[in-house]
């Protein structure tokens, strides 16, 4: 399998990461679907801090390849009901699960950048009314870069936000258009090199490549281009068509066609490649950063540590200890805008649905999610959630591992388990082998008889 499976949306947050709105799940979570049973409880390290992931579900138009949960924006009115829901879903959320700190906000969509900066200060606010919100903590914003996106940076800094991740997606006009964004490439350059001068060295960049029509040697020139622009992070993404989509249906009706499978991986390698040359160090399977600019928030969902998911058709993942709940729970939030305010309103929350997650279904999520990084997952970190099966024991014994460490695809060692430089690009493929030895291994624990005392 070729690196091209990999590359889909995690990095904009707990919502994308799961595929809000699009029906995808992770295999993990599609593994769980039908055992519900609860887990041991977490220990209480894991239970103090959390981040949230606040969703904002309006954009101005929907882009061509877009399916996550987004809706027409109905302007200043049906933004200020939104505001306020918003304000009271945290609350709730927050007195729910008892963190004791919040150690970053994210605000994707959607697109946030529409909010306007009141909105944000005031969930940052409430926030910050019930838990402990630190000035260094990392508060992120979603920007399309547009000129209203970009006359709005200065008052998200005022309003708390001190990370930009900018949607540029591509440097190429016709192509722009071809995906349904509304801003030009020159009005992206203006808006990095803004969002550059308010937080130096807190802007990320998304770039989307294996776009219709895309050449290796495009892609590398406009990598080129990116590289003289561009602050201390960048997303890469492959585009992938996805049922329902406009563009999908103009390549089912062939007007359109994605370049060949291995030509989006070597786009991949080539890019993985100019990053490296240009001081960045990939730490995970879509995302690079230099002078350690890293995406805190996004690192701990790939760590498997808790999150509140705010907003319409969110996820989160924490334990509801304002409930008397002892184990982590998968959360999804009502889709549907009004549905969901309505929800809030009645109850302080709009979540739909609750999944008491099971020891084996939050090994699942540690796993899956833990070796999308280049460190893996290190003895130490897996010791919090599995005390009793240490990764030696889960995944040594298992001979299809073993095919897959002698192959170099994995490494299993004093570190702990991670993926090769090469590994990295076919994770998709190495998941079902690790998740089926974790199955196996949670199964037998499951069956030993109980020793004598």
């Amino acid at each position: 399998m070729s690196a091209t499976t990999m590359l889909r949306r995690v990095s904009l947050g707990a919502a994308k990461s799961f595929g809000v709105g699009s029906g995808r799940r992770c295999c993990a979570e599609a593994a769980r679907a039908t055992r519900t049973e609860p887990g041991p409880a977490e220990p209480s390290r894991l239970l103090k801090q959390a981040s949230v992931y606040v969703h904002w579900p309006y954009c101005l138009r929907r882009c061509t390849y877009c399916n996550f949960n987004k809706y027409r924006s109905r302007g200043d009115s049906g933004d200020s009901a939104m505001a306020e829901c918003l304000q009271r879903e945290t609350e709730t959320l927050l007195g729910l699960s008892r963190v004791a700190s919040i150690t970053s906000v994210f605000f994707g969509g959607g697109t946030p950048s529409l909010a306007q900066p009141s909105t944000i200060a005031a969930v940052l606010e409430t926030i910050s009314r019930h838990a402990h919100l630190s000035d260094e903590a990392e508060v992120t914003i979603e920007v399309n870069p547009t000129p209203v996106g970009m006359s709005r940076l200065e008052d998200f800094v005022h309003a708390g936000i001190n990370r930009f991740s900018i949607g540029v997606q591509s440097l190429r006009d016709e192509d722009l258009a071809l995906l349904g964004r509304d801003h030009s490439s020159q009005h992206a350059l203006q808006t990095v090199a803004e969002a550059r001068r308010l937080c130096p060295g807190r802007v990320s960049l998304d770039v989307m490549f294996a776009r219709p029509g895309q050449s290796l040697e495009r892609w590398e020139r406009e990598l080129a281009e990116l590289m003289s622009v561009c602050d201390d992070h960048v997303s890469l993404y492959q585009l992938t068509l996805e049922r329902g989509t406009h563009i999908f249906k103009q390549a089912e009706r062939g007007q359109l066609t994605l370049p060949a499978e291995e030509v989006a991986a070597a786009m991949y390698q080539a890019a993985r490649r100019i990053l490296l040359q240009h001081g960045f160090e990939q730490y995970e399977v879509s995302n690079f950063a230099r002078r350690n600019a890293i995406s805190h928030h996004n690192t701990n969902y790939w760590k498997g540590r808790q999150y509140l998911g705010v907003g319409p058709g969110a996820h989160g993942r924490f334990v509801p200890l304002g409930e008397g709940g002892v184990v982590r729970e998968a959360r999804t939030q009502t889709l549907e805008p009004d549905a969901w305010m309505q929800e809030v309103r009645h109850r302080g929350h709009g979540t739909r649905r609750r999944i008491p997650l099971t020891h084996l279904g939050l090994l699942e999520e540690v796993l899956a999610m833990g070796l999308r990084m280049t460190r893996g997952i290190t003895h130490q970190h897996w010791q919090l959630f599995s005390s009793e099966a240490d990764l030696y024991k889960v995944f040594g014994s298992s001979m299809d591992v073993k095919e897959l460490l002698l192959s170099g695809h994995l490494i299993l060692d004093d570190r702990g388990l991670r993926c090769s430089w090469g590994g990295l690009a076919l994770l998709d493929s190495l998941l079902p082998t690790l998740l089926l030895a974790l199955e196996n291994q949670v199964k037998s624990e499951s069956k030993e008889p109980p020793c004598d005392r």
